[in-house]
């Protein structure tokens, strides 16, 4: 109890942050171990121990780097936007020529000597987020006329997306949507903003017809197939399998859940420790569990815009809404899938799926997000010194 309350004196920013992590932490273990089962007997002789081992490794490190990123302060990140985004974009073309494939789709380069793959577009969702969050506070009263907006804003975010789309559009649509909703935050003109939704309509054109002669450079037909099955079950009933048997495990799951590793479906779900770890939760959780998860994520995105009406910069503000908002879309396009609301992607859980890329550049989003809340928390104390020493003060006259 001495530690425990140690460290809760010692952690700065926003408490419910650090609390929110902690619990998605401890659900991605669990759930990872109880979903990854059926791909460590078919991977690893049955060694369910290993991805145990491997989500811890990764929860730790992301946690460590979340840390990192918590005790730098976050208008040095400001510093780091261009060249940030200047590394993220041939990371995104090398990946889409000649990155490692995965399921039709190129998604990872491949890192030498160490054999593992690393997924460009966590990086590069990152790196345009902070660069958006930059070029809004920069250019903030004068960000009305065409050059201010063009310029800085619409040709990275359609270059990015556009790249990211390729190979990957559930997460080019999220990060899309997201920038759309920092440019309004940011109080960009709503006609810049329609110009950038045209120019996105136009660029996702010019995607499906570039994939339609160029199958290797992207996925229309799976988009196309999978959009199908949303509208009508029945006209590709092999592309419904994931949904009905991410509905069983919901229906299976009850109120209470038939407890942590019970789950059946997990041996028929596909990419049920990723994409579908949700129902997975769900089965062994019940829809109690499956609450808490989502209501998490909801006051994830409260606490962050308490911080954003806090904090006194315009770069802070902006920056620690885009984050959040890109984890909490992103988790909420992630169980919407598993629910049937929307088509199938291959979008994971933020925080609780298995991955490597995806736990650390999620902890080091929420690493930022403290980085703002213990600035805010910081200004706000010295605020109240300064009421209380004027206080003084007054009295001693």
């Amino acid at each position: 109890m001495a530690i425990v309350n140690s460290i809760y004196h010692n952690l700065r920013g926003d408490r419910s942050i650090w609390f929110i992590v902690a619990v998605l932490a401890v659900f991605s273990i669990l759930a990872v171990y109880s979903a990854s089962g059926s791909m460590a007997f078919k991977y690893h002789d049955g060694n369910t121990t290993y991805y145990l081992v491997r989500q811890i490794l990764f929860i730790a490190a992301g946690l460590g780097l979340m840390y990192v990123c918590y005790l730098l302060h976050y208008m040095q990140y400001a510093r780091f936007a261009p060249v940030l985004l200047i590394i993220a974009v041939p990371l995104l073309l090398y990946t889409v020529g000649f990155g490692t494939q995965f399921n039709s789709a190129r998604r990872w380069i491949t890192v030498p000597w160490i054999d593992q793959t690393f997924q460009t577009s966590d990086f590069a969702k990152l790196a345009l987020i902070i660069f958006i969050a930059k070029s809004l506070s920069v250019k903030q009263d004068f960000i009305k006329d065409f050059n201010s907006a063009f310029v800085p804003l619409i040709i990275p975010i359609v270059l990015v997306c556009g790249l990211i789309a390729l190979p990957d559009a559930s997460t080019a649509i999220l990060l899309f949507t997201t920038c759309m909703l920092m440019m309004f935050v940011g109080r960009v003109s709503l006609k810049y903003i329609a110009l950038l939704i045209i120019i996105g309509i136009a660029v996702t054109s010019i995607i499906i017809i570039i994939g339609k002669f160029f199958p290797d450079l992207g996925r229309v037909t799976t988009w196309i197939a999978r959009i199908q099955a949303y509208v009508d079950p029945t006209a590709d009933p092999n592309g419904m399998y994931q949904i009905t048997q991410s509905k069983i495990a919901i229906a299976n799951g009850g109120w209470f859940g038939v407890g942590p590793g019970n789950s059946m479906q997990k041996d028929f779900l596909p990419s049920a420790y990723a994409d579908f770890i949700y129902a997975v939760i769900c089965e062994e959780y019940g829809l109690v569990g499956s609450f808490v998860i989502l209501a998490l994520y909801v006051w994830l995105l409260f606490r962050c815009i308490s911080i954003v009406t806090k904090c006194p910069k315009a770069f802070g503000a902006i920056l620690a809404m885009g984050l959040c908002l890109n984890l909490v879309i992103h988790a909420m396009a992630n169980m919407a899938v598993s629910v049937h609301l929307v088509p199938v992607t291959g979008l994971t859980l933020p925080l609780v799926s298995m991955g490597g890329t995806s736990v650390l550049f999620t902890c080091v989003s929420l690493g930022v997000i403290l980085s703002v809340s213990k600035y805010v928390e910081e200004a706000r104390l010295q605020q109240v010194e300064l009421e209380q020493i004027e206080v003084r003060d007054a009295n001693s006259i």
